[in-house]
């Protein structure tokens, strides 16, 4: 009875792929320092979402005078506890040709990310 022993396949010459130890740390210092921004500047975006649809709302209504404007605004600030930036005086309410109210606004917000690195972001809008 003969025993034959089997070889093993001759190396491959195709190098192996994959995550050193180095790249691992990299790419989860980069994905680590998104999340933290993502999260400073997420609540400042939701703000402006929030002004933006306040804002198409009593532009809607059409109200006859500045005051009642930005005394609705006042109104729904009160509500949405997500305003903090923006205050009705920062409001610029003109009328377009077609006789309909339009609302401007605006703020620049300062984000503090890490020793004196700053994020500026300048919301503009207006009413649709």
């Amino acid at each position: 009875m003969t025993c034959s022993r089997r070889s093993l396949p001759p190396p491959s010459r195709h190098r192996q792929r994959g995550l050193t130890l180095i790249g691992l740390l990299f790419w989860g210092a980069v994905v680590g320092v998104t999340a933290v921004v993502a999260m400073k500047v997420f609540p400042t975006v939701l703000e402006y979402y929030t002004v933006q649809r306040v804002v198409d709302r009593i532009a809607a209504s059409n109200p006859a005078t500045v005051p009642a404007v930005r005394q609705e605004f006042d109104r729904s600030v009160q509500v949405e506890y997500s305003i903090q930036s923006i205050k009705s005086a920062d409001l610029v309410v003109s009328k377009d040709g077609n006789d309909k109210v339009v609302i401007e606004f605006g703020w620049d917000k300062e984000i503090d990310l890490f020793g004196p690195v700053y994020l500026l972001i300048k919301y503009r809008g207006k009413s649709h």
